[in-house]
């Protein structure tokens, strides 16, 4: 099946790339990237989430910050966070992804909820959009020979990352260095589908 269906075979290629060679990537591919990362499925086709796309002094800048905030966490945090500015460093490209907030804040009025009750309902379904556009994001890159990294352990640093870019605090936040890998490498083996499936059928 993977042979015949490239879909498939981008999802099983795709795995976490930390160090990236210094060759540029052309700003062709990143917008062919984001534009991936737009057509995700979204909460009422709100879109409510923003790329950032960092380069230069700024992505230098970056890692810096997620470096000098290392030395507030005990290990193993303080070492992710340090391993975690080595790979921004490293790659030529950053793009993160920050929600919006705009289905929270007009999420009452679509679905005429007045009393702030829908509040949480919002957030996670923000939530649950953003990260189908960042799945998106690296299964593009992967598609054009590009390596990615999710940087979830920036979450500890959140406020202080979202502030940096120019964004709103918000519930969602994600750090993708980009960039051709390092070295080549394959992903962790995952577990069975045995190990993972239940079912609920009816024969």
């Amino acid at each position: 099946m993977l042979e015949r269906n490239e879909a498939l075979k981008v999802i099983h290629e795709r795995h976490s790339t930390r160090m990236f060679l210094e060759t540029p990537v052309a700003d062709e591919d990143v917008r062919a990237i984001l534009d991936a990362a737009n057509q995700a499925p979204s909460a009422h086709n709100q879109q409510s989430w923003r790329f950032i796309v960092l380069k230069g002094k700024y992505k230098e800048e970056l890692a810096d910050l997620v470096l000098s905030k290392a030395a507030d966490f005990p290990k193993p945090s303080s070492t992710l966070l340090r391993l975690a500015s080595r790979s921004i460093h490293s790659a030529p490209v950053i793009i993160a992804v920050a929600n919006t907030g705009e289905l929270i804040a007009r999420g009452g009025d679509l679905f005429n909820i007045k009393d702030g009750s829908g509040v949480d309902f919002f957030r996670i379904m923000e939530i649950q959009s953003s990260a189908a556009a960042v799945q998106n994001l690296l299964l593009a890159a992967t598609s054009l020979g590009l390596g990615t990294v999710w940087l979830g352990v920036l979450v500890l640093i959140k406020d202080d990352i979202l502030k940096f870019i120019g964004e709103p605090k918000g519930e969602f936040m994600a750090v993708i260095p980009l960039g051709y890998p390092g070295q080549s490498s394959r992903g962790p083996k995952k577990k069975s589908l045995e190990a993972v499936i239940k079912y609920f059928v009816d024969e």
